[in-house]
């Protein structure tokens, strides 16, 4: 039974993998720098190791939204997400996985009562905005750099390509890891707090956890979705809103891979607070948008003349409406499970155990001198006695 309930976590990390490898091997593969076959087996093994390695930060902001805590809740969830998905696209419309899941996840908390972390909200639309611009800072700083660099080098035009294949799929596996590792929140993120996976020891070496069994699934399915259907994407991508060369590719992909590492990377966030420096939010980020954002960014500097703006405004579109047509999706998908097929969608003695932990802290955040609690080492510091 607990199989079926993860078939649409399965389905949705199928969907990510069929659409998304195209923003990484695109125009690699398009214009026949790489071929289909070494694209799809360098983004399924990074995709593999950065969803397990590094998965864990996105996927405890998105549980801060909204805790999941019952599988026909999170099977409904990762359903309805899937299916808006499919919807949008049917109607040629471009959407977003991670606004998607977001959307259904807000739809669960309004049909379960559940509180939604307003502040969490906030800080996850603000890198739906952000994060195209950083990827089009990024990109532009690429290209500048890239062509003074080509601009003094004397480089034979066969070395020269040479160089661009392997900087493709090297650019290639650095995409697919950061797509793994901040992607895979939006294909099993929902089950998480429902995990039916027990943690056990590999000979004693490690021990790995119902958390990584989950993230291990969900990044395999996102690798039969680059085997079984990406290809014609990847064929036919990178050209509608701006036609770009390999080497810009390089840089586009590049800088599209930064944006989400950054967003993902908990290594990257202790070493900015001990620097005492601000850090990014740990969130899933849609790699559709930080790719758009980067070709815009590198159009804006090369031809601004040739930027299809018609395109990025049914782009735009896309965005707004994914999440909301999630939400409402899913909150009347709630009802027909709970109501005609009577399956328990959310856990109501988990859910008052979350609140009773929430609210003793918030009374302490709201009331208690700020010294003190720049003393609390953690949340349990801050709880009075007993909790």
């Amino acid at each position: 039974m607990e199989w079926i309930y993860l078939l649409s976590g399965l389905f949705l990390g199928w969907s990510l993998g069929a659409n998304d490898a195209a923003n990484i091997f695109g125009t690699a593969v398009g214009s026949r720098m790489v071929t289909f076959r070494t694209a799809a087996l360098v983004s399924t093994v990074f995709v593999i190791l950065g969803a397990v390695i590094s998965g864990g930060g996105t996927t405890e902001t998105l549980g801060q939204l909204g805790a999941v805590n019952a599988l026909a809740g999170s099977f409904t969830v990762a359903l309805m997400a899937g299916l808006s998905v499919a919807i949008m696209t049917n109607m040629k419309l471009p959407v977003s996985t991670s606004q998607a899941v977001v959307g259904a996840i807000l739809g669960w908390n309004f049909f379960t009562g559940s509180p939604t972390d307003y502040g969490k909200l906030l800080e996850i639309v603000g890198t739906w905005f952000f994060s195209p611009i950083l990827a089009g800072g990024f990109a532009i700083g690429l290209y500048l750099l890239a062509k003074r660099w080509l601009g003094n080098a004397r480089i034979h035009m066969l070395q020269m390509d040479a160089w661009t294949r392997l900087g493709l799929i090297v650019v290639g596996a650095f995409g697919a890891y950061s797509l793994g590792a901040n992607n895979i929140a939006n294909v099993m993120g929902m089950f998480v707090f429902a995990a039916p996976f027990d943690s056990f020891s590999v000979y004693g070496f490690f021990e790995f956890s119902g958390t990584q069994q989950l993230f291990l699934l969900g990044s395999v399915s996102i690798g039969v979705g680059i085997f079984t259907y990406s290809y014609k994407v990847m064929t036919t991508v990178g050209n509608d809103i701006f036609r770009l060369t390999p080497i810009l590719a390089l840089i586009v992909v590049l800088a599209k891979s930064l944006v989400l590492f950054i967003f993902a990377s908990q290594g990257l966030e202790r070493i900015l607070l001990s620097l005492g420096l601000p850090t990014l939010p740990l969130v899933p980020v849609s790699s559709s948008q930080a790719i758009i954002g980067a070709i815009i960014g590198v159009a804006l500097v090369k031809s601004r003349s040739n930027i299809n703006f018609a395109v990025v405004g049914r782009i735009a579109t896309g965005w707004v409406i994914t999440p909301i047509i999630a939400a409402a999706m899913c909150y009347v998908a709630l009802f027909f499970v709970q109501n005609v097929f009577e399956q328990q969608v959310v856990d109501r003695e988990q859910q008052q155990q979350q609140t009773s932990l929430i609210t003793p802290a918030a009374e302490i955040l709201q009331f208690n001198n700020p010294d003190q609690l720049l003393q609390a080492g953690s949340l349990a510091d801050m709880l009075p006695a007993g909790e």
